[in-house]
């Protein structure tokens, strides 16, 4: 396990919950792509996958973490895009 994977991963988490409060306080989808959370969410994937083929370690339970919170806020882009084009 590289220190310096951790640190990455760890400052890249700490940014993922400020976006999902600022998507779910502001309930607007401006700002953001679909495109851009698809990205990061295969580059995570890629993550898990490269540490179960080659090098498992527990930094995998941090490349999940990330995922999971990109897919929530990729969901409420979602959700508030679609209620912002009824609206």
């Amino acid at each position: 396990m590289s220190i310096f994977e951790v640190i990455m991963l760890l400052c890249f988490g700490l940014a993922w919950p400020f976006s999902i409060h600022k998507s779910y306080k502001t309930k607007t989808s401006e700002g953001k792509s679909l495109i851009f959370f698809i990205v990061i969410i295969i580059g995570y994937i890629s993550g898990i996958i490269n540490k179960i083929l080659y090098r498992y370690d527990h930094v995998v339970f941090l490349y999940g973490l990330n995922a999971t919170m990109v897919f929530v806020d990729a969901m409420l882009y979602l959700r508030y895009k679609k209620i912002n084009k009824n609206a």
